[in-house]
């Protein structure tokens, strides 16, 4: 965290505005979630603010996925040193794959609970994206891990923010310590691969720029 810091006061003259902000953003709340090992649930939402920081845009994360993907292509496209791939496929492999392989964050699941589809339609479609997953993670394909797995974090941020989950359940714990777990190491990875890349990777005004209020 404080190479991170670091590096970001040692390149701020060379940025926008804009993107310092949105990584002054992203850098304060991924500092907090250091402080909530022992707090899942707030843990889990601070790294996910920290995401959205860096990367939100006008747009609501699940009406334009293409825009994701495409974010995550340049960001491990750009990524040299390869800190991407050493978390996905060396450091975390295993609570990526718990993580997928978990119906409780997987959206048609949910959806089959509140009787938007049938159980034959969640389960078909939950083993069609496990032979996705599986494909992937054969061909260590990272931008097609990357995108399932925060959209399975997604599943989860709603559950949360819109809540439909009990603050310490025991029900979803194992669930949060795994997306914590993976958030807490692409975060930084990511923090670092955009202060490498700003001019590439400048994604513009965020959509609540700081304001003075009179």
């Amino acid at each position: 965290m404080f190479i991170l810091e670091e590096v970001f006061k040692s390149k701020k003259a060379e940025h926008s505005d804009y993107f310092n902000l949105r990584i002054h953003r992203g850098l304060s709340w991924l500092k907090k979630s250091l402080e909530l090992d022992s707090d899942l649930d707030l843990k889990f939402m601070s790294l996910w603010i920290s995401f959205n920081a860096i990367y939100a845009q006008d747009i609501a994360f699940n009406q334009d996925k293409q825009t994701f993907r495409q974010f995550l292509y340049l960001i491990c496209q750009k990524d040299r040193e390869h800190k991407i791939y050493h978390v996905l496929w060396d450091k975390f492999s295993q609570p990526i794959r718990l993580l997928l392989e978990n119906p409780y964050v997987y959206q048609e699941f949910w959806d089959y609970q509140n009787q938007k589809i049938s159980q034959h339609s969640w389960k078909e479609d939950f083993e069609q994206e496990k032979k996705k997953v599986h494909k992937a993670l054969q061909e260590k394909a990272s931008v097609d891990i990357l995108f399932i797995v925060f959209n399975r974090l997604y599943t989860l941020r709603n559950q949360i923010i819109h809540g439909g989950a009990t603050y310490n359940s025991s029900v979803n714990r194992r669930q949060l310590q795994d997306a914590c777990n993976i958030l807490a190491a692409l975060l930084p990875t990511f923090i670092f691969v955009l202060l490498e890349n700003a001019h590439s990777l400048d994604l513009g005004k965020p959509f609540y720029p700081v304001v003075q209020v009179c």
